[in-house]
């Protein structure tokens, strides 16, 4: 018994002392704020002594009168405006219109001469010192004395039902009974004062209010008497316990519209809590919920009256969290009241709470995201626990969301009821899919994390002709009230209507695309393709239904996009669901044109994104299935088979969206189709060459250095036609496209060519005809290719691209002239490993220096400085081999023709050298350097 009134106790504690502390900084706030416009005041020679102070005091004591529950922040305004009524000083807040009026009204009666004298001296009364520290003497004797003196009065009633227990004074009836006397006469003390005129004669004291505090001490003590009545003694029942504590909760709350929202929690905790401290054998569900009904119902006036937000969104959370304790807790959980508890949820919110005029059509409704989230948690209990699911609570599910959005749709500012709804039923049909849901055991303990995670569907639990009616159902809903609400609004608030339109097509989708996976035809099914054609339709005319009532109409605002991008979606699942693989890849590449010639009719820059949209599809389908109809389905048939359509035309579909585009939108989604057309042309001619030689088969086998050059060749001849096609049609996509594919160009070569895939190094053969063989493919036409294109892209793209091409084909060219020398020697295979021969080693050196020669040559003739530090290098290759490995390794006449050659070259450099400076020098009058 006394660890119960002990627990009691604290919790009262508790509760006071949280009340307290977040009131506490405000009020000392507003006494800082108010005591420091006073102060400036008085110095600044305004008499506040006068006319403006008995004005204040005259205004705040009708205001007091009128309204004893009003606010302490309403009557101090009050008072401030009428003090800067006086002085002419700013009003704050909303009474900022009354002094403005009366300076006006002023303005017009002075005299012109007397009124510029008061603009003059304007400045100098407006000035205001540094406001001095809060009166702490103020603060104690007035504020917290009260506070704590309140608190005092609710623990010295528990208390001394506390000592008269253990003194055993009186028996248990008249210790109770002297309890519910001291809490009702605290209560009707605090009525009392109230109606007896009770007053705040202090700046900033009017925070502590008397009577709502004796209120709030009083039915602490009323709470604790009838409990302990019921739990320690017996003296009454379960019911009798269970309606006394619920009449003084309700009665608080009821209180709390003459004394303030602090009161109002204090008597919410406490009608929330009855239920919990009734031990009852005989389980009641039914009972329970109608009360917590009518305490949300009495919650909801009192909070719509005052407009008390904290006060409305803590009933809703009370309500929703004892919803999930039953869901958890009841042995055989009745759906029916978790359908009551919904509903009465979203009436009270709709005509209690939502019904207030401040409300009216204005902004984001905060309160409504509790009933939001818990209905939702309800509606998915209905579905999935085993101890609710089955058709009638699913149907009960259905009903709930359409409730939501019926709510929504009556009161604009319930958005949040729009997002609860449309997520709740994406969660409920994500459910059907065996790979991705999952939901708590609600039969087992209850917010036991880790446990009674199990799979939630298995595809057999729920029939599929149930959930395509409730499927259906929901699809209606979502598109009727959301594309209905988005033309609505589409003028006043797009961004709402954006809202309305996002769920209207994400939930069909949803719906459509889960029920196809678990229970259609995952390769053709033409029920739900012909689904996902009438959404297209739906999506595409809502599109432009709202649009035709945007301002200025047909703007293509947020809303329209979200309609066009659903239709989008829908064009996509219809392919997919209708046509094989390698249909869909087609058809769905030619389908990026529709919304680049829909551009002709509406300028707007969703459909070129749409296209964009539509190229990323195909392209994320290719990158699944390279071979467009599956391995095996495709044919060994060279360049004419599937490969052939399923990268040709998407290629011829990207390209003319572009153009298109580049004819209507222009933008960054023409650039886009741009880079995606020459990226699957570019993977047209790799897929053809990699079919071909693999004989029929793309993803077997390992690449070789011949199909590897194939490549090679293909984006170096790719990135010289995008360089072409941006010199007629400047494009920033055609631009860096060839940047980006000649700089890969080249880093394939170094990796591929050079190391990886040399023969050197992997001793493939390099065939038997003694030209044209592999060398000729690999290293000689690449080394071709890559100059030519060094030369076409000089001052058409920055010196550093063509340097970097000149030196690979100078790389290439070097390497070829080497590797065919050893070819020379060594025969078909000329693996690193079969030694080196001293004619062989001589022949390298000359070689090196013969190409050194000829690139320095060609390096002067077209003026470049790249071929000409590219013969250094190799000239310099040379010596560094004649001196460090011909010395050691050659012997006779081949060591001294090696150096002999290498002094001969090297001194004919020089003399080309000189001969070269000294006729630049001549021809600029300027001395050889």
């Amino acid at each position: 018994m006394t660890t119960i009134l002990d627990s009691l106790i604290g919790l009262a504690v508790i509760v006071a002392l949280f009340v307290i502390l977040s009131r506490q900084r405000k009020r000392l706030d507003r006494v800082e704020r108010e005591l420091a416009a006073l102060r400036g005041l008085v110095l600044s020679g305004v008499p506040a002594t006068g006319a403006a102070t008995a004005s204040a005091k005259t205004k705040e004591t009708e205001l007091a009168s009128a309204q004893p529950d009003a606010e302490p922040e309403t009557l101090h305004e009050v008072a401030d405006a009428a003090v800067a009524e006086q002085a002419g000083a700013p009003v704050p807040g909303p009474w900022a219109k009354v002094p403005a009026m009366a300076t006006a009204v002023s303005t017009e009666t002075t005299p012109p001469a007397q009124a510029e004298t008061e603009r003059q001296e304007t400045p100098a009364q407006s000035a205001a010192p540094t406001p001095k520290a809060r009166d702490i003497e103020t603060a104690l004797g007035t504020r917290w004395a009260v506070w704590v003196g309140g608190l005092a009065l609710a623990l010295g009633g528990l208390f001394l039902v506390r000592y008269t227990i253990e003194a055993g004074v009186f028996g248990p009836e008249v210790r109770l009974a002297m309890a519910a006397v001291l809490g009702l006469v605290l209560v009707g003390g605090g009525e009392f004062i109230r109606r007896t005129g009770f007053k705040m004669p202090v700046e900033g004291a009017a925070s502590a209010y008397i009577p709502a505090i004796l209120t709030a001490a009083g039915a602490f003590v009323l709470f604790g008497t009838i409990y302990a009545a019921h739990a320690v003694y017996g003296f009454i029942g379960p019911t009798a316990a269970f309606l006394l504590l619920g009449a003084v909760a309700i009665g608080t709350i009821a209180l709390a519209l003459v004394h303030g929202q602090a009161l109002a929690g204090i008597g919410l905790l406490g009608a929330l809590a009855t239920p919990l401290l009734i031990d009852t054998q005989s389980r009641n569900d039914w009972a329970l919920f109608g009360y917590l009904a009518i305490v949300l119902a009495a919650a909801g006036f009192v909070a719509r009256i005052r407009a008390w937000t904290f006060l409305m969104t803590a009933a809703f959370v009370g309500i929703g969290l004892w919803t999930l304790l039953y869901v958890g807790q009841a042995p055989d959980p009745d759906y029916r009241i978790l359908t009551f508890a919904g509903l009465v949820t979203l009436a009270v919110l709709a005509f209690a709470w939502l019904g207030r005029a401040q409300t009216g059509q204005g902004g984001f409704d905060l309160p409504s995201t509790a009933p939001g989230l818990f209905i939702g948690l309800s509606v998915l209990a209905l579905f999935y626990a085993p101890a609710l699911a089955g058709t009638p609570a699913m149907w009960t599910g259905v009903l709930l969301i359409a409730a939501m959005l019926a709510v929504a749709l009556y009161r604009q500012p319930a958005l949040a009821l729009v997002h609860a709804a449309g997520a709740t039923a994406v969660l409920v049909f994500l459910g059907v899919v065996p790979f991705v849901a999952f939901y708590p055991d609600f039969g087992g303990d209850f917010f036991i994390p880790g446990q009674g995670m199990e799979p939630l569907f298995d595809g057999a639990v729920i029939d599929g002709g149930i959930m395509l009616r409730l499927g259906a159902v929901l699809c209606v809903l979502f598109l009727a009230a959301g594309l209905w609400s988005a033309r609505r609004l589409a003028a006043a608030v797009p961004a709402w209507a954006a809202t309305w339109a996002g769920w209207a097509v994400a939930v069909p989708l949803v719906v459509v695309l889960t029920l196809w996976v678990t229970y259609g035809n995952i390769d053709h099914d033409y029920f739900y393709a012909a689904i996902a054609a009438l959404l297209v339709i739906v999506f595409v005319a809502g599109s432009e239904w709202i649009a035709r009532a945007e301002q200025p109409p047909l703007a293509g605002g947020s809303a329209v996009c979200l309609a066009l991008i659903g239709a989008g979606l829908a064009a996509l699942l219809f392919l997919h669901m209708a046509f094989g693989s390698g249909l869909t890849t087609v058809l769905a590449a030619a389908a990026v044109v529709v919304p680049a010639v829909a551009t002709r009719k509406r300028s707007w820059p969703v459909l070129g994104w749409l296209s964009v949209g539509a190229a990323v599809a195909v392209l994320a389908r290719v990158a699944f299935d390279p071979t467009i109809v599956g391995a095996d389905a495709l044919s060994r048939t060279p360049v004419f088979n599937w490969l052939l359509p399923g990268y040709g035309i998407p290629a011829l579909a990207f390209a003319a969206s572009a153009w298109q585009l580049a004819r209507t939108t222009a933008g960054r989604p023409r650039l886009a189709m741009e880079a995606a057309a020459a990226l699957f042309a570019l993977l047209l001619l790799a897929m053809l060459v990699r079919h071909a030689m693999h004989g029929g088969v793309i993803d077997d086998g390992a690449l070789t250095l011949a199909e590897q050059a194939i490549y090679t060749l293909i984006t170096l001849g790719f990135a010289a036609i995008l360089v072409s096609i941006d010199m007629r049609s400047p494009s920033s996509v055609l631009r860096y496209g060839s940047l980006a594919i000649g700089v890969l160009s080249v880093a394939s070569i170094a990796g591929s060519h050079f190391l990886w895939l040399n023969p050197l190094f992997t001793d493939e053969s390099t065939g038997s005809i003694p030209v044209f063989n592999l060398l000729f493919l690999a290293y000689l036409l690449p080394a071709i290719a890559a100059g030519l294109l060094a030369l076409y892209v000089r001052d058409k793209r920055p010196k550093w691209y063509s340097a970097m091409l000149a030196l690979t084909a100078a790389l290439l060219a070097f390497v070829y002239a080497t590797l065919s020398v050893r070819r020379f020697f060594k025969g078909e295979y000329i693996g690193l490993w079969s030694g080196l021969g001293q004619v062989e080693t001589y022949s390298y050196s000359a070689l090196w220096l013969l190409l050194g020669v000829v690139v320095l040559a060609i390096g002067v003739r077209l003026g470049s400085q790249v071929l000409r530090i590219a013969s250094a290098a190799l000239i310099a290759a040379a010596v560094l081999k004649v001196f460090l490995f011909d010395m050691s390794e050659l012997e006779g006449v081949l060591r001294a023709l090696s150096f002999i050659g290498l002094g001969a070259v090297l001194i004919g450099i020089g003399l080309f050298y000189q001969k070269l400076l000294t006729s630049a020098a001549r021809r600029s009058g300027e001395p050889a350097t």
